[in-house]
């Protein structure tokens, strides 16, 4: 058996918080970045009501109970047309356990998600200095070049 069938993904819930923490622990490390996912942690409440959200996607790949991966993926209602889209906004995998599946694995899963509520496609960013993931994303979907902008909100 090789480790990577001691993988196990799967959807958080409410009674999944310290799952959730080491979710962010991963983003903080992976993303190079813990001042935006260690710094200010939600609350409790907070995080019950996110990961109670049938329209947020926390998925984790454990191995004994540690999280080695993760995405955080978004269902966008639209209004052209009775359909939604699903948005993964992080994806992220422990660098031990690279190109071994583990992301490929995430998005499958969350392929069935979107079957099962009957989104019409998922879709994903990638930074043009993320040769690694632009070469998985061309690899499970079709590439769009886009420009994003972030727009700050304003009172």
């Amino acid at each position: 058996m090789t480790d990577i069938h001691r993988v196990r993904i799967r959807r958080l819930g409410v009674a999944d918080l310290p799952a959730a923490h080491g979710l962010l622990d991963l983003f903080a490390t992976v993303f190079e970045d813990p001042g935006t996912y260690a710094s200010n942690r939600p609350d409790v409440a907070y995080l019950a009501r996110l990961l109670g959200d049938p329209t947020f996607f926390a998925l984790v790949a454990e191995v004994d109970g540690a999280v080695i991966g993760g995405l955080a993926a978004y269902e966008l209602r639209k209004l052209e047309q009775p359909r939604s889209e699903i948005y993964i906004y992080d994806l992220g995998v422990a660098e031990a356990w690279r190109r071994r599946g583990v992301a490929t694995g995430l998005i499958g899963a969350l392929q069935a998600e979107a079957a099962r509520i009957g989104a019409w496609v998922v879709y994903v960013q990638a930074d043009y200095a993320d040769p690694p993931a632009i070469a998985l994303y061309t690899k499970l979907g079709t590439r769009e070049d886009v420009l994003h902008f972030d727009i700050p909100p304003r009172a």
